[in-house]
């Protein structure tokens, strides 16, 4: 069984169970001050999670494209991926622990075949904020689960919270069995030995948690679940990894074909940097020094400077590309369309970190004369920094080169160094993820109005064919991407702006409306990624001025938004245009 068919599986099930498939969200997330990607299925569902009506019902599943970025470094392993795909059913309101747990229980017993005796599951134990799931665990037992391969576990293994305030709840996981001896007689799916392999999750969001650390409970229980597709698909067909798999197995037989020097742990580090690389830029992205850019050009840099561990000629790379897509493209269609955009990308980028690397191996020359001069061997942690900061030289590779002249270097000052960069950049631009189910406020709320506002100015002032192409929303300011073929002078953002606040001054209302998605945009109606959206689509309207498909929220009426000022325009990539701007009372 392939991943593609697993997932297939997986819709078709739920829909036969009254669940609504609908379309993956983009990795870039529109309107979400949160994170740089998704990084979970409940992500773009979160106004759902918090009661705001889903135009599909209550009942939905899907598959969703996502890239966490705290786990680059460790891939390379056995396990660890940046892109994944995770299949998720979500209950709003509707079905709560009984039946998600029957549905989770024969689907895996039956749709995927996994003997009974290969499964373990864990419930909350219970603690002075929510009693012990007993229900959870006596359901498992009523469908057949065997009463010794279910454990509880505190909050650390099965309580799940976005964050430290809000919407939560104790969850049940499941474990598969990969028939390795046990550890110890105390090995349980708590155990971090490889024996089990957590496979499942089902949330059951019955609490919010206040600012305070007091456990109420919501009006509106909801069911939030995810499986790992690479890890369901590895497991099913008793692969050691991922890399081991249909998925990775075509480009790590070409690296090894091409390599001069094999080394398993670049190779990993290649095709995973690489397939990474190419869904986010499919999906919009573009590198740059900054924010998801600067993800994807640490990426591509990375895989790069393991193309150069191989010694495999950088040549090549068009080629790996290529087979990558065409591996890939039965999963998600889109990359055949955005092939020769994706290559263009990533070759670019690669010629442009070449350069970096002549110029970073020129100042480690000096480095090295300096140190021999003064008869050191370690190199400091600040020098090790500048290299990275100022010549774009990653630690890594400075690391490498320092033991072939027998030195070494202060990782731990540089750790240090960076985290702190890491921080400043941080407060400076982001607030990213104190949790999903957050970053809704009622600020945040007013700039995802004035987006759409400004959306429609520049189509007055600059060009009907303006569309936007991202955007981020913080408490501070709004961030507005959109396609533009020129540098903005001074008299049309004067414009942009003026007309933007004589729309708040008319105070012109905000409607929303449910209709099918064809018929938005028949009448209308603009949005980026169409292909996001389910059948039936949420439509908002201010007054003749814009007409959106859109999650949400939004105000009542422009007039609420205050004044709106443009306080920088700039380039974002090639093409596209970025706006900053502030509303202010």
């Amino acid at each position: 069984m392939k991943a593609i068919d697993i997932r297939n599986k997986y819709l078709n099930f739920f829909e036969k169970h009254g669940h609504k498939v609908i379309p993956s969200a983009p990795l870039i997330p529109e309107n979400d001050p949160s994170v740089l990607f998704t990084t979970a299925g409940m992500q773009p569902l979160v106004p759902y999670l918090l009661g705001e009506k889903h135009p599909e019902g209550k009942r939905l599943t899907d598959y969703q494209k996502c890239l966490r970025t705290v786990d680059i470094d460790e891939v390379g392993d056995n396990r660890h991926l940046t892109f994944f795909e995770m299949l998720g059913n979500w209950s709003l309101g509707d079905y709560f622990k009984e039946e998600s747990i029957k549905m989770s229980f024969e689907f895996l017993t039956k749709e995927l075949q996994i003997p009974v005796e290969k499964l373990s599951v864990t419930c909350f134990a219970g603690d002075e904020d929510a009693p012990r799931d007993e229900e959870s665990a006596k359901i498992w037992e009523e469908v057949g689960m065997p009463k010794d391969h279910i454990y509880f576990f505190g909050k650390d293994d099965n309580w799940w919270i976005a964050g430290e305030e809000g919407p939560c709840g104790p969850d049940t996981e499941m474990f598969y069995d990969t028939g390795k001896p046990a550890c110890s007689e105390h090995c349980d799916p708590s155990c971090g030995c490889g024996k089990y392999v957590e496979i499942w999750n089902n949330v059951f969001m019955e609490y919010y948690k206040t600012n305070e650390g007091k456990y109420t409970k919501l009006e509106q229980k909801n069911v939030d679940t995810g499986l790992g597709l690479e890890r369901m698909n590895m497991l099913l067909q008793g692969k050691e990894t991922p890399y081991d798999t249909e998925i990775f197995e075509p480009i790590m037989k070409k690296l090894q074909q091409l390599a001069k020097v094999d080394n398993i742990q670049s190779r990993r580090i290649v095709a995973e940097h690489l397939r990474s690389s190419i869904m986010v830029i499919s999906d919009g992205a573009r590198p740059s020094n900054v924010d998801r850019g600067y993800i994807l050009r640490r990426l591509i840099r990375r895989m790069t400077r393991h193309l150069n561990k191989l010694q495999i000629d950088l040549n090549e790379l068009e080629g790996l590309i290529e087979l990558n897509i065409s591996v890939l493209c039965e999963m998600y269609p889109a990359l055949l369309d955005n092939k020769e955009v994706i290559k263009q990308v990533i070759l670019e980028e690669k010629d442009k970190f070449v350069k970096t690397l002549s110029n970073g191996e020129r100042e480690f020359a000096k480095v090295v004369k300096s140190m021999k001069s003064e008869n050191k061997t370690l190199i400091d942690g600040h020098t090790v920094f500048k290299l990275y900061d100022t010549y774009g030289f990653p630690p890594e590779v400075t690391k490498d080169l320092a033991e072939d002249e027998n030195l070494q270097i202060d990782m731990e000052e540089f750790q240090r160094l960076y985290k702190e960069h890491q921080e400043k950049s941080r407060a400076g631009s982001e607030q990213k993820f104190k949790g999903g189910l957050s970053g809704n406020g009622e600020i945040e709320t007013k700039y995802h109005t004035a987006t759409h506002l400004l959306n429609a100015a520049l189509k007055q002032v600059i060009s009907k064919d303006i569309h936007q192409r991202g955007s981020n929303i913080t408490t501070e300011r709004m961030r507005f991407d959109f396609n533009c073929d020129h540098k903005l002078t001074d008299e049309e953002k004067q414009k942009v702006e003026d007309l933007v606040n004589e729309w708040i001054k008319q105070e012109i209302p905000v409607t929303v409306e449910e209709m099918k998605k064809e018929d938005a945009i028949k009448s209308g109606a603009e949005c980026m990624f169409i292909e996001k959206y389910p059948d039936m689509v949420t439509v908002y309207s201010i007054g003749d001025v814009s007409k959106e498909l859109c999650g949400g929220p939004h105000v009542k009426n422009t007039g609420e938004l205050g004044t709106f000022k443009i306080k920088k325009e700039e380039a974002s990539s090639a093409g596209i245009r970025r706006i900053k701007a502030v509303l202010v009372d």
